[in-house]
């Protein structure tokens, strides 16, 4: 099992230097570089800038030095002293706008995960083993519908009826009052109050997918002789199902951890454009529209060590839940 872990953890070294460096490149593939972007936005507001404005800005950016020199300037600083660099576009350093957002996004990231757990497990075994029911027919038609729906669209009609015909906020994770408050029980409440929506958006599509996933799995495991036996065994019903054949189906549920790490930290991006949620994906994105390549690039350098540890702890609780993996 060490062996396993170690094998794995010396793979990700070079793994993560390899994206990065990648990562660096693609952003400054797109004709132009921040000052182009950031100059366009002037024009379209009515205002211009020099040529030679232009120009100096590149310079005092350090943009017209090789991409190489570049990405080691920024990479070192990232590896010698935790220094993500600055943004371009937000006058500010990196690490601030990021850990600024991160609290929340990892908060409802976090409960988003929980809920979609919480309901594709047991929805997913019940039908399962109660193949064919009214409820498992119900549960498939709400699969589909969750799925179908695009998480926009479901937000746009929950904030028209949250508006509507609950007379409430919608849209952000506060109400105005206590957008710049300090925190406190009652910004506290506040925020339980908006975070439904989000949740629910959030939960529904996972949720849908996972509960598809999971009852294909059981109705697989079900089959088997081994449940057959512990039948015969005269164990009940619920010890057969959740003791055995859970386990083994719980397999796809371990290994979404590679997505879902990086999924905590980045949120849905469209999700909270629309919601107008102040959390991290909605900065990548204007991030990359930008072209500000240190904030972008950071953001992009954090997903890939999401994903890359991610995927190590799912590679490790697949070999530790089923011993086949570690043995293959």
């Amino acid at each position: 099992m060490l062996a396993f872990i170690g094998n794995r953890a010396l793979l990700a070294i070079p793994t993560l230097i390899f994206i990065s460096f990648i990562s660096f490149v693609i952003i400054q593939l797109p004709p132009g570089d921040y000052v182009t972007a950031y100059a366009a936005q002037l024009r379209h507001a009515g205002e211009y800038i020099s040529p030679l404005q232009e120009e100096l800005m590149r310079e005092q950016f350090g943009l017209n030095d090789p991409m190489i020199v570049q990405y080691w300037r920024w990479i070192s600083d990232i590896v010698l002293r935790g220094d993500f660099g600055y943004s371009l576009e937000w006058n500010a350093p990196v690490s601030t706008l990021i850990w600024d957002r991160l609290m929340l996004t990892l908060a409802i990231s976090s409960a988003s995960l929980v809920l979609t757990w919480a309901i594709a497990i047991p929805v997913g075994v019940y039908s399962a083993s109660r193949q064919y029911s009214f409820l498992d027919h119900l549960f498939t038609v709400f699969g589909f519908l969750g799925k179908g729906i695009p998480d926009f669209l479901l937000a746009l009609i929950l904030m028209w009826l949250a508006f509507a015909y609950l007379n409430m906020d919608v849209g952000g994770l506060f109400s105005p009052e206590y957008q710049n408050a300090p925190w406190s029980f009652a910004k506290l409440g506040n925020l339980l109050s908006h975070l439904w929506i989000p949740l629910v958006v959030l939960a529904t599509g996972g949720a849908a997918g996972l509960i598809r996933v999971m009852r294909a799995n059981m109705l697989d495991e079900l089959g088997k002789p081994y449940v057959e036996t512990a039948y015969a065994q005269g164990l009940s019903e619920a010890r057969v199902v959740w003791t055995y054949p859970v386990r083994v189906a719980l397999n796809p549920f371990i290994s979404t951890v590679g997505w879902a790490l990086p999924a905590l930290f980045s949120g849905d991006v469209i999700t909270a454009v629309v919601l107008n949620l102040p959390t991290t994906g909605p900065l990548l994105l204007q991030a990359l529209k930008m072209q500000d390549m240190y904030l972008a690039g950071s953001f992009i350098l954090i997903l890939s060590v999401f994903t890359v540890v991610g995927t190590l702890i799912s590679d490790i609780l697949l070999a530790w839940f089923d011993p086949r993996i570690r043995n293959a």
